[in-house]
């Protein structure tokens, strides 16, 4: 399987629609990189233009892949090593595209869009099932900017619970759709 999964912290929205580049957390080092291992990602890239956001990441991946952390807890380590922290979207797809030999499909994710370039997750399934390679974008703060939804190949059907609330982490909305598109009961 050649699927891919990108965090993009810039360019993504703040509450007032306005561009702006987000801080990393270790929670969604921590917990994005276990859910890269856990369902088969490649690699997880990080992608933010700020140099002390990057050096944030890069000391805590350090401690879990170099330092103390690694003996400490060997499953951390096993996850954390596939995160990859970039400055830009477009070098991770440069380096998607150098390993593949082939440039990757590009699914964004967001939680409230309806347009045209929506697929369901059936549809995300068949073009991951058809050995193209795929890069599944996540945004953090408010979500992508419309540049970056423009950009992306398809849209991936937002994610809806029972009520008319829908402001999910990133964390628990990859949770959700990594389980929806590969998870040995996916499509069910």
């Amino acid at each position: 399987m050649r699927l891919y999964m990108g965090l993009l912290h810039y360019p993504v929205y703040n509450k007032r629609r306005q561009t702006i580049a987000s801080a990393v957390t270790s929670m969604d080092l921590h917990d994005l990189s276990r859910l890269a291992r856990t369902y088969g990602i490649k690699t997880f890239y990080v992608v933010t233009p700020l140099e002390d956001q990057q050096r944030f990441a890069e000391r805590i991946l350090d401690h879990w892949i170099k330092g103390y952390g690694a003996t400490y807890n060997p499953h951390r380590k096993e996850a954390l090593e596939l995160v990859r922290i970039a400055s830009a979207l477009d070098i991770t797809i440069r380096e998607i595209t150098a390993e593949e030999g082939e440039a990757p499909v590009l699914i964004a994710t967001d939680a409230s869009r309806r347009d045209a370039k929506i697929i369901t997750y059936r549809g995300a399934m068949g073009i991951i099932d058809s050995g193209k390679v795929v890069y599944l974008l996540f945004g953090t703060g408010w979500g992508l900017t419309e540049s970056m939804i423009k950009r992306a190949d398809c849209l991936l059907d937002p994610i809806e619970g029972v009520s008319d609330y829908n402001h999910l982490s990133v964390r628990a909305a990859a949770a959700v759709i990594l389980d929806r598109l590969m998870s040995r009961d996916r499509g069910v």
